[in-house]
């Protein structure tokens, strides 16, 4: 089981190195915005932060949050991209990213253990904040099924590692939390650029 695993994180981890390569080539009305959507979570620190981590707290938590975590984030980042078309506008956005990704990093430096429904509500609103500024940087010659299936297919690949990384991890606790450590510091330096 943990190679198999440990396959699928280094196929996941290779396609990292490759996506943003990919996203730079011009791909024309023929790409229809898939592999811009596919690179976006990856080319910004703080989506690539807080989807890593909303994996590793799902794994952290444990039980049937290891699935229902991650796709009650796609689920709400998916109908935040829609709203942003609409024009609704989101104040501060950037403040709430990098402090969605500061408090991800705190539940996993604590080990904050929540009913799941309530972690899947507060990842829910993590999520509006991403998924809303994929919306807005979604490219206007791009389809938007195309390039929202590119993000979604991008974070979900992203909440794996996170979850890959607790489930393969010798020292689960430890490093679980030294990770929750890192992206919350990650996350302060965000905000504190803004």
């Amino acid at each position: 089981m943990k190679s198999r695993l440990a396959t699928w994180l280094a196929f996941l981890i290779t396609m990292l190195v490759y996506i943003p390569n990919a996203g730079a080539h011009g791909m024309g009305a023929e790409d229809g915005g898939f592999i811009t959507g596919l690179a976006h979570p990856f080319m910004g620190l703080d989506h690539l932060l807080a989807m890593i981590a909303a994996g590793i707290w799902a794994a952290q938590t444990g039980g049937n949050a290891v699935w229902r975590l991650p796709l009650s984030f796609i689920a709400m980042m998916t109908v935040a991209a829609l709203v942003s078309a609409s024009g609704f506008s989101l104040p501060v956005l950037e403040l709430l990213i990098a402090g969605s990704v500061v408090l991800l990093g705190l539940m996993i430096v604590f080990a904050v253990r929540l009913p799941v429904k309530l972690s899947m509500l507060l990842v829910g609103v993590f999520a509006v904040f991403h998924g809303y500024a994929h919306g807005l940087e979604m490219p206007q010659a791009s389809s938007a099924i195309r390039y929202g299936g590119g993000f979604v297919i991008a974070t979900a690949s992203l909440h794996l590692i996170g979850i890959g990384f607790v489930k393969i991890a010798y020292c689960k606790n430890l490093l679980s939390r030294l990770s929750g450590s890192i992206i919350t510091l990650a996350g302060l330096y965000l905000a504190a650029a803004i």
